[in-house]
């Protein structure tokens, strides 16, 4: 891990305008030193696009298109009281 000093966890707090007491001072020295170690970590990783563009081997995935037909309009509003010019009446809400 990371070697994250006491003095240093202390000048950021100094500088960050934070009071820290000692018994915080152990805790925040070593969750420091992980968050270090893991930012190292994402920094050592290539980014490489190439790596990871289609790493399960798909291809097309999707149906084609296809065009089905619809219902008549007439069908569809045959239960719809105050249709008119084939459109469904909505009221306005203020």
């Amino acid at each position: 891990m990371s070697a994250v000093t006491k003095e240093e966890i202390l000048k950021i707090a100094n500088l960050s305008k934070l009071w820290v007491s000692e018994e915080e001072l152990e805790s925040l020295t070593h969750d420091m030193g992980e968050i270090i170690e893991f930012a190292n970590t994402i920094n050592s990783v290539s980014d490489s696009a190439e790596e990871f563009d289609n790493i399960n081997n798909l291809s097309n995935v999707f149906r084609p298109d296809e065009v089905i037909p619809s219902y008549p309009r007439e069908k569809i509003l045959q239960n719809v009281n105050g249709g008119e010019d084939g459109y469904f009446p909505v009221k306005k809400r203020s």
